[in-house]
């Protein structure tokens, strides 16, 4: 692999810059790909672009960036997008930055200041090699810098065409799959959280080898039509929406039971009843246990450690299945009357078992 540094002037940088959204971000004369499959969307903050202007005009130096040749003779962006798409932009005219107390467009600016900007040079490491060894390399630099995150590494190992199709449904701001899917999902788009869900939840955790699978495939309906399912199951089975709902892994669900008719009527009761009670501390998880009986979604409440020392000296520190005596260290506290059938974590309804017998008891 080779890789040469080159000094590239703003005004070279910004020349022919474009924004088209979806169909790509380009600049340097239509020569330099700004934003390939495999990079995040713009996440700067105002405070953070702002930063880089003024590094640029106080002429400070500004973090090396990297481009890699393409097969073409052009150029493609590894590491440096914001960097790059913040310049350009206050460069284009798109926002103004705070000097001496007032805002400044560029094109408010006087035009030395303007030149000095123009004339600032960009360090740019340039790569040429195979796209097995650009990909090795786009891992290493950004071992520094702002993290990326798991997914948009994979984004760089299983760049193609259904990657880009996929980003058009799950990463941008705003992604259908964020219309119809924001108040059940957490994360963001454009941090590719979406996109990581969907593929968790196809994929039964097997994310790299189902992108492995179709990264060649020319379109990623399936993965769409798969989310778009997930999504209206989960209305019609739980109408009456409850922030609650937020985060729960619904794709496991929806393989297990999206063929198992239900009584959406005796969920909804089964919900309510469960979300007012207060030994159910992982509200969370009533979604799973309403439709899979597992109680240990919920995290039922637990005894406190007086509660658990009364019944102790109350059992004079008696096993009360095999009747032998244990440290209260060595036992566990259980339900005298089990939570599922009205049993509460109280003082009154704790019993102390031998740690075996507890787990023989509880299938732990």
């Amino acid at each position: 692999m080779k890789i040469t540094l080159q000094n590239i002037r703003v005004a070279d940088l910004v020349d022919g810059f474009s924004d088209k959204g979806e169909a790509g971000v380009i600049g340097y004369g239509g020569k330099l790909n700004i934003r390939p499959a495999y990079q995040r969307e713009f996440v700067y903050s105002g405070k953070q672009r702002e930063a880089v202007i003024d590094t640029v005009r106080k002429g400070f130096p500004l973090n090396t960036m990297y481009w890699a040749v393409t097969d073409n003779g052009g150029f493609e962006l590894m590491d440096g997008q914001q960097r790059t798409i913040s310049i350009c932009q206050y460069v284009q005219g798109d926002y103004s930055v705070m000097i001496d107390g007032n805002p400044f467009g560029f094109a408010n600016l006087p035009k030395e200041r303007q030149q000095q900007i123009l004339d600032y040079e960009l360090s740019i490491y340039v790569c040429e090699g195979t796209d097995q060894q650009k990909l090795d390399w786009f891992r290493v630099i950004n071992i520094a810098g702002e993290k990326l995150y798991d997914q948009e590494l994979r984004n760089a190992i299983y760049t193609g065409p259904w990657l880009a199709a996929a980003k058009t449904w799950f990463s941008k701001s705003g992604a259908p799959a964020a219309a119809i899917g924001n108040k059940l999902l957490n994360g963001s788009p454009i941090r590719q959280d979406y996109l990581e869900t969907a593929l968790d939840w196809i994929s039964d955790g097997k994310i790299e080898a189902y992108m492995a699978a179709h990264q060649f495939d020319q379109n990623a309906n399936e993965l769409w039509a798969y989310f778009r399912a997930v999504i209206e199951w989960v209305n019609l089975t739980f109408p009456n929406y409850r922030k609650e709902m937020k985060g729960v892994a619904w794709g496991p669900l929806y393989n297990r039971f999206k063929d198992v008719p239900q009584d959406t009527a005796k969920l909804e009761a089964e919900v309510s009843r469960l979300m007012r009670d207060e030994d159910v501390t992982k509200k969370s998880g009533i979604f799973d246990y309403v439709l899979s009986g597992n109680e240990r979604a919920l995290s039922i409440r637990a005894f406190t450690d007086n509660m658990k020392r009364e019944a102790w000296e109350r059992q004079g520190g008696l096993c009360t299945v095999c009747n032998k005596p244990f440290a209260i260290e060595d036992m566990e506290a259980d339900h005298i009357d089990p939570w599922h059938a009205g049993g509460k974590t109280i003082a009154t309804n704790c019993q102390m078992l031998c740690k075996p017998d507890n787990r023989r008891k509880s299938g732990k």
